[in-house]
């Protein structure tokens, strides 16, 4: 008889735990993707503002390399045979 009640048991809270999942689960996803939306709309309109039309910008500029060419390596002309 134990072992029914446990079976019985186990599977009311199981169904009951799907219903509140079906129920709740919607709303958290609505809610965290009406957020990114909104962070992404919000960050698109910062970056029009600050920058003027047809403006350029450059973020990082590669150090120069000023030494002698000698350190690239040797190049060797080949012809292709067919």
């Amino acid at each position: 008889m134990g072992l029914i009640k446990f079976i019985f048991i186990a599977i009311l809270v199981l169904w009951i735990i799907r219903m509140l999942i079906k129920l709740i689960l919607p709303m958290l996803f609505s809610n965290l993707v009406s957020k990114a939306q909104q962070q992404a709309g919000g960050q698109g309109q910062q970056q029009k503002r600050s920058k003027p039309e047809g403006s350029i910008s450059i973020d990082y500029m590669p150090p120069q390399q000023t030494g002698k060419t000698d350190k690239l390596g040797d190049f060797v002309d080949y012809e292709e045979v067919k």
